[in-house]
């Protein structure tokens, strides 16, 4: 079970990487955020986001038309 969950399904890129990166800065490091969304951009913009934080990415998984990302706090 993730710390934080953000939804960002209905959002077109690039504001669920602007919404995550938004979060991240706001956890603690170890804390994971599970983000759900739902705009196929996401699978390149997330991972790069996190090329450029230093955080990691848990988990990538479908369910039906959402993308859902783990994504642990560096």
């Amino acid at each position: 079970m993730a710390d934080i969950t953000l939804n960002a399904v209905g959002k077109k890129c690039p504001m669920p990487v602007l919404m995550t990166k938004k979060e991240l800065k706001k956890m603690s490091s170890g804390q994971t955020l599970e983000l759900i969304v739902d705009d196929t951009g996401a699978i390149k913009d997330v991972p790069a986001l996190l090329n450029k934080t230093g955080d990691e990415l848990l988990e990538t998984k479908e369910d039906g038309d959402h993308l859902i990302f783990m994504i642990q706090k560096a």
